[in-house]
């Protein structure tokens, strides 16, 4: 009886460990966290290029906004934007 429980309990360890091998091979959990564990380091070290790139396009499409606007305000005779055309009707 002993000699059985003790056989059958070292089996479930060994199958234990052949899952756990198993599961290790098929999922790499240690290569998954590395990869993650490198994008982020290139994420960081690249922050400021990032940063740098979106000032530029926040600046260009701040500038085209502002050109918008002004042909708008050029082409509008109503609009209060056109500044010194406004008083010339009067």
């Amino acid at each position: 009886m002993l000699r059985e429980t003790l056989e059958m309990n070292i089996k479930r360890i060994a199958d234990f460990f052949i899952y756990s091998k198993n599961f290790l091979i098929r999922k790499s959990p240690f290569k998954s966290m590395l990869n993650s564990f490198v994008e982020g380091l290139k994420d960081f070290l690249t922050m400021k290029k990032k940063l740098k790139m979106a000032q530029y396009r926040l600046n260009y499409h701040r500038h085209q906004f502002q050109k918008m606007e002004q042909l708008i305000a050029e082409n509008n005779n109503h609009s209060f934007l056109k500044g010194n055309n406004l008083n010339e009707t009067r």
